[in-house]
């Protein structure tokens, strides 16, 4: 590695989204489209946690209720409330799902040294929602791992 190569920081940019006071992030490579809020149509004997789908462009894509699947309490939706759909890889391979958040921050780029793995005795595991963490001055991100995430035969939903 030459030292031009070692001195450039690697970094990637990720879109930043809140669940009540929690700041999440995901690959902003990941993310085809930000939508507001509208209604789907529910799925019978679907999880709890998806919403139903949507039609996008002729697509149907799965929404997930991002509260219900990591566990926190549900809320009336508001005038922020987004659906954000998301590219995940699954083992059948390249899926959209949408994520109904409470609201879209920002894009952010964070410097590789400013990402860490979740300690264990918070909530940190090896297949879990969110494996780390990143800094941005004074804000914790909570960095979502989406293939893991729907990587589990129990949690995936397909359509």
């Amino acid at each position: 590695m030459s030292a031009v190569a070692s001195a450039v920081s690697v970094h990637q940019q990720i879109l930043t989204f809140q669940l009540d006071a929690q700041v999440f992030g995901v690959d902003i490579l990941r993310v085809r489209e930000i939508r507001g809020w509208s209604s789907v149509t529910a799925v019978p004997e679907a999880p709890a946690y998806v919403l139903g789908v949507l039609n996008l462009r002729g697509a149907i894509i799965p929404v997930i209720d991002l509260r219900a699947r990591l566990g926190l309490a549900s809320v009336a939706s508001t005038a922020t409330t987004v659906i954000i759909v998301l590219t995940v890889m699954t083992a059948e391979g390249r899926r959209d799902y949408g994520l109904v958040v409470d609201a879209v921050s920002d894009v952010s780029d964070v410097q590789e040294s400013d990402i860490r793995a979740t300690p264990a005795g918070a909530g940190g595991c090896d297949g879990c929602s969110v494996p780390k963490l990143a800094t941005l001055g004074e804000r914790m991100v909570l960095l979502l791992d989406l293939d893991g995430m729907f990587a589990d035969k129990n949690t995936e939903f397909v359509v």
